[in-house]
């Protein structure tokens, strides 16, 4: 994980936030290759979702929303961690559950006295923390003007179920999907961009009838992992784990994680659940209003459930990093390089003058302008070709196009494979129609062989 923390800040993906102040605990801000990057990977789901299928709408709603919203959803009431501090040297605050799933783990006793696992200092009683940001509407701050930060974007999408169906022409089965920030106070925040506070989430709640949730639980956990692996993932760093008794929430009947192999161990990547028909229920009960579909020919009224696959765009994003990064030796160079998909990497093709003279960069930038008009195209003359290149590797661009000598005499160039390091010469004319149709073809991780 060091060595991808490392890269990220060198190349320009992730960032510390407020470094210059110090930084901020577990809040991070994304570089110019990290927004490419991570807009590709939302552009992938929402591909997925909605130009892929014909039974999902989008929605975007808003992060603050009225407070009865979080009532009828348990989250004030329930969205809590037991939290105790270390009143030792280090002070610090952890998960009281947490450390007795370490103990237990470890073969010791879950119930025996805690001690701190950073300095073995004694530990304060557990007291109830909730995990929501509050805030407040308004200029003054007073009583009824509180208001929360959403936790999950998922309520939004239940409380604008009956907008949905008002225009939407769909009948269950059909999903709304939505891809937006939440905000969680999390006590025990860490390992980079997995789990921080201020996050993005990609969530699609699957409204169907009753009687099909089963059915319908099973396809999404297929769809969902298909995705990951479609987009370059290592099936064999891929599993579905379904949750036992004792880990389902209070509103699922059923839930499995896809979760991934980490550099922290395996942890989940996006979670499937069954919801039932709890949300909108509770809903219909707080709000007055009846959140129910009719069906016109059986003349049945009833509740939809729910199936909801809910994955995280900077966990996903960390996945892909991770599961594309390799060292190797080229030459007898070591050589880092980020083997993304060709559709999730953030420049897809580099435009490389060999030197900065005898008309080289002013031709290399033709090619550049006319490129960038189809494909997130780079113009890079600085430094020897070959560090170029590694700078290329590095963030992971597939394609590198070398204006060279032989370009001036005969207007063909050097096009370089980023996975085999094959060059090969190919004529300027039509360069862009055969990246354009290597970018579209079908494509297999090299880790994979």
């Amino acid at each position: 994980m060091e060595e991808i923390v490392a890269l990220c800040k060198r190349r320009g993906f992730v960032f510390p936030s407020s470094e210059i102040y110090g930084g901020l605990g577990s809040t991070y801000d994304y570089g110019h290759y990290g927004v490419l990057l991570k807009n590709n990977v939302k552009a992938e789901w929402w591909k997925a979702m909605l130009q892929e299928r014909d039974d999902i709408v989008a929605l975007d709603s808003a992060i603050l929303q009225h407070p009865r919203v979080w009532e009828a959803s348990g989250h004030l009431a329930g969205f809590t961690d037991p939290l105790v501090q270390c009143l030792g040297k280090c002070k610090k605050r952890w998960r009281e559950d947490h450390l007795r799933e370490a103990v237990e783990a470890e073969g010791g006793d879950p119930n025996a006295e805690l001690r701190c696992p950073e300095c073995g200092g004694e530990l304060s009683e557990p007291r109830q923390f909730n995990l929501m940001f509050e805030t407040h509407v308004g200029p003054v701050a007073e009583e009824g003007s509180t208001v929360y930060l959403r936790p999950e974007t998922a309520q939004g999408i239940f409380i604008n179920f009956k907008n949905v169906l008002g225009f939407a022409r769909k009948k269950p089965p059909f999903g709304i999907a939505q891809v937006g920030k939440s905000f969680r106070n999390e006590i025990t925040p860490g390992n980079f961009i997995f789990r921080t506070r201020e996050f993005e989430q990609m969530e699609m709640e699957y409204f169907v009838p009753p009687a099909e949730a089963g059915k319908w639980h099973q396809h999404w956990m297929a769809e969902r992992e298909h995705w990951y692996i479609e987009l370059g993932i290592r099936p064999d760093h891929l599993r579905v784990r379904a949750h036992g008794e004792d880990e389902l929430s209070h509103y699922s009947s059923a839930t499995s994680d896809i979760e991934y192999l980490f550099p922290i161990g395996w942890s989940e990547l996006e979670g499937i659940a069954d919801r039932g028909d709890f949300d909108l229920t509770q809903h219909a009960k707080f709000s007055g209003e009846k959140l129910e579909y009719f069906d016109q020919q059986t003349k049945e009224r009833y509740v939809p459930h729910v199936i909801e696959p809910a994955a995280g765009a900077d966990r996903a994003t960390l996945a892909f990093l991770v599961d594309s990064y390799e060292v190797e030796e080229v030459e007898g160079r070591q050589r880092t390089v980020l083997r993304l998909h060709p559709r999730l990497a953030p420049v897809k093709v580099a435009v490389l003058p060999l030197v900065s003279k005898e008309g080289m960069p002013e031709k290399a930038r033709e090619i550049f302008q006319d490129l960038r008009r189809r494909l997130p195209t780079e113009f890079d003359e600085g430094g020897s070709i070959g560090k170029r290149y590694r700078r290329q590797d590095e963030i992971g661009t597939p394609w590198g196009i070398t204006v060279d000598h032989q370009t001036m005499d005969d207007d063909t160039v050097t096009l370089r494979d980023r996975d085999s390091l094959e060059q090969v010469r190919v004529p300027i004319d039509g360069l862009g129609d055969e990246l354009v149709g290597r970018l579209e073809a079908p494509w297999r991780s090299p880790k994979l062989d």
